[in-house]
Formats: structure tokens, sequence, C-alpha cells
């Protein structure tokens, strides 16, 4: 990460930040939570592969901790074949990027050319009410930059309002994690997972147009300056969007 890089300058690297969130526990399960591998891997390595430079913070700042089922060497092998996250994982050098993260605090909106926002259980926990999260994705829609956020931590798109009140994604087609996937999750377990369901919850907003496509497979959709992104399988498709957005 370079310092007082101006994102204005055409020679200067494309810059994107990813927000990932905080370990927590979950209500309804009781187990730790955090965020899912492949939602930070895989966008970041086609950041990287584009050649942006990427930024990981997080809302509160030090070490994050993964959810259990998207470690590669999680012993369910549920996420064994996701070799990329076992790189980023294994390799000291990224894996210190998820050690000491800076907080959210006094992030520099200028600074980027778009933010994404990696999923998993926890965004579920701390993004839904984080009002400084919330006001900082506007900041970023505002400034028109790229805002990008995938699986769980759309959720962050149910309050997020922009400066003349109104829901950012008002007007908006945009996706997230859908009542059928929790649906298979929950089966899975044999117990309700998540406190809420976002589809359920989009369904109820006024004026915004929410879609799902088939379970667990890839889908990404760009309108304008949103991209979402349904699941974690839709990562790579989504910070795709996001160079498409942006450039490179």
């Amino acid at each position: 990460m370079t310092g007082n890089l101006n994102v204005t300058d055409p020679s200067a690297p494309k810059r994107v930040l990813m927000i990932v969130a905080n370990a927590a526990t979950s209500p309804t399960t009781g187990w730790p939570v955090g965020f899912w591998w492949a939602e930070l891997t895989h966008p970041y390595w086609t950041f990287v592969e584009a050649g942006y430079e990427v930024e990981i913070r997080s809302p509160e700042g030090g070490a994050l901790q993964a959810d259990g089922y998207s470690d590669p060497e999680h012993d369910s092998g549920y996420s064994a074949d996701d070799i990329l996250s076992l790189g980023f994982k294994r390799s000291p050098r990224h894996a210190a990027l998820l050690q000491r993260t800076a907080s959210i605090a006094d992030v520099d909106v200028s600074r980027y050319d778009a933010v994404f926002l990696v999923g998993g259980q926890s965004p579920m926990i701390t993004f839904v009410e984080n009002e400084a999260l919330h006001r900082l994705v506007a900041r970023f829609y505002e400034a028109g930059k790229v805002t990008a956020a995938v699986c769980h931590a759309t959720c962050v798109l149910l309050r997020t309002r922009t400066s003349d009140g109104k829901r950012l994604v008002e007007g908006k087609t945009w996706t997230g994690f859908a009542d059928a996937e929790e649906k298979v999750a929950d089966a899975a377990v044999g117990q309700r997972i998540q406190p809420f369901w976002i589809e359920t919850e989009a369904r109820r907003l006024e004026d915004t147009n929410f879609v799902v496509g088939p379970v667990f497979r890839e889908l990404a959709l760009r309108d304008g300056r949103l991209v979402t992104g349904q699941q974690q399988n839709s990562g790579r498709a989504a910070a795709q969007l996001v160079i498409e957005a942006v450039g490179r």
C-alpha cells in the first residue's frame, strides 16, 4: 500500500478499499463468526491481476477471523477445493494483511476508486446496524466511487441512506444472499443460522428491485456505480464488474 496516492493521476494504479467484518458471536447459533475466505481472496486476486492496489480494513481494526466452513483446511472439507484461499492463508505476506487491519475511522474516500464489502456470517451482526459503516458507504457512492458488496455484506444496503435521506438502493436493481440459500444452509446444520434474511427484508422495501439467481450459482449485478454479488460464488464476478466500471 502506498501513501498519499492521488487517484486523479491517470498514471497511478487504481485503488480499491476492501472492508472485511470483525469477528463476532452469532446470536442465533452461538458460533464464532467472521468473514468468508473466498469472498475476500477471489476478488482480491481479481483486482491484483488487473493491476489494482488493494487495501484491507475492518470496521473496528485489528486481527480478523474467517468463518470455519470457508477455510480450505476446515475438517468439514466444505471449501477444500478453494486453493486460492489456501494460498492466501499460507502466504506470510498475505496472511499478515489480516492480522493488523486499520479501522474505517479515518478513511479518506478521495484516495480510492472503489470500495468492496466482503461478506461472511459476521456482517449480519456487525455491518447491518453499523451507522458509521453505512455513512462511509454512502460517502463513497456520493463521491462518484464504485460501491460494491457481496453475499451477506449486502445487508448494509438495507439501511444505508444518502445525504438526501433516500435509501442508496432506491431505484436500483441489486442482489444478495437468497432466502432459498438460507434454507439450504439451515437444513444442512439443522437449525436457523441468520438472525434475519436479506431477501425477505429487501422485498419489504419500496422502490427497489432485489433479484436472485439459481441457488449458489454465480450472479453479480451492476446498476450504475452499485455492484452486488449474490453469494460466495459471486465474488470474482462482482470484482470484474467493479473493474469494468472503474477501468484499468
